[in-house]
């Protein structure tokens, strides 16, 4: 098939250092070559990838200090929207701004979306873009929009890499991640204390959770259990995931999916997670790891976890989280697209134009609603 990926520009595909979106993306795009599609890929031009790479900007934006990535992400979409007679399906990854552009065309596009839905703010697009095919990455996330135009729900997947060391000695807890509220480092460090196991935090500081760092996170930094690394790249994260004991990850908030949970398993790591969100799709209890709801039950688990076979927690990502698996299951659903069937597009409107020639930009003159979704949609995100 000839498909086109459409990552998000806020990181290099796959990322330099943290980014769970394009790392996915690198990931389900390598392995589509792998197995003989015809792939293009919609990125930074700082990406790395064996499809045919459209570079939309120089590098990240993230890393090259531009924070609103509408106007780029535009551009982008106006590119896609020039080539789309050159693909079979095109693949979004970029949330929402597409769906007014390309909504004539849904019948041949889909997106993953990778975000959270329980806040309101973005429900009304995807009321008024009923016909947009969505895929979903946990159950879980779907839950606030049950009447949304889901496809299927498609667990991320990774590359299988070599099986992990026999590490003699782990000796220290885990927290992959980001320092932000939700994600708890505070809990981590306060598990870390209660058990006395040093605890590695390896995680980025945004600009916007700069302030929480300073004020509740840096003050408890001093302390000899407790390291603070920074922000990690793919060739550090394997060792440090597979030398810790365990996976802190103690979030309070509805995570969508949690990719750190399989990279943990992955190298045959357990995870300790509190129970919210995607976590009790992700995890097999008592075997890749445990369910908390308190700090005190997590302080149990610790130690209930040295006693994980290792090697079966390997296993079990093996059989459920691999990018074989992702991609397969993709191109599943890249197939059922292509011989649609009433059931699957029950919103969907005849096109006014279709994109199976390139068309000019859209304007109020050849599409008048069109255009005024695009103005509504870019003042709710800037």
């Amino acid at each position: 098939m000839r498909i086109a990926q459409v990552a998000p520009l806020a990181e290099a595909v796959p990322p330099k250092l943290y980014g769970g979106t394009e790392r996915v993306v690198s990931w389900l795009t390598e392995e589509l070559v792998e197995q003989g599609h015809d792939v293009t890929l919609f990125a930074s031009a700082d990406s790395e990838t064996s499809a045919e790479l459209v570079r939309a900007v120089p590098q990240g934006l993230r890393l090259a200090g531009i924070r609103d990535h509408t106007a780029s992400l535009l551009v982008m979409l106006e590119e896609v929207r020039r080539r789309a007679s050159s693909f079979d399906v095109i693949h979004f990854h970029v949330d929402l701004l597409q769906f007014p552009s390309f909504r004539d065309s849904s019948t041949r596009c889909l997106t993953t979306l990778h975000g959270r839905l329980d806040l309101p703010d973005f429900h009304p697009v995807y009321r008024a873009f009923p016909e947009m095919p969505l895929v979903s990455i946990s159950n879980d996330q779907r839950l606030p929009l049950p009447n949304a135009n889901w496809l299927a729900t498609i667990q991320h997947g990774l590359p299988q890499g070599p099986a992990p060391k026999n590490m003699p000695k782990r000796d220290y807890l885990a927290f992959l991640g980001r320092v932000a509220p939700e994600k708890r480092p505070d809990r981590a460090i306060e598990i870390a204390k209660r058990t006395g196991i040093p605890l590695k935090i390896a995680a980025k500081v945004d600009p916007t959770d700069q302030d929480y760092f300073d004020h509740v996170i840096r003050p408890q930094l001093d302390h000899p259990l407790i390291e603070f690394i920074g922000e990690i790249g793919d060739h550090e994260k394997r060792d440090f995931l597979g030398n810790a004991i365990a996976l802190l990850f103690p979030i309070d908030w509805p995570e969508p999916f949690g990719l750190v949970m399989i990279e943990a398993m992955r190298e045959g790591t357990p995870t300790i997670a509190w129970r919210r969100g995607s976590v009790p799709e992700v995890m097999d209890e008592g075997l890749t790891g445990f369910i908390v709801e308190t700090i005190e039950e997590a302080v149990t688990a610790v130690h209930m976890s040295i006693t994980l076979d290792r090697m079966a927690v390997r296993k079990r990502f093996e059989q459920r989280f691999t990018s074989t698996r992702m991609a397969s299951n993709y191109v599943a659903e890249y197939e059922r697209l292509s011989k649609p069937s009433p059931t699957m597009f029950p919103n969907h409107r005849p096109p006014e134009y279709g994109l199976s020639t390139p068309v000019g930009p859209l304007t109020a003159a050849t599409n008048p609603s069109a255009g005024a979704s695009l103005a509504s949609i870019y003042r709710s995100v800037s």
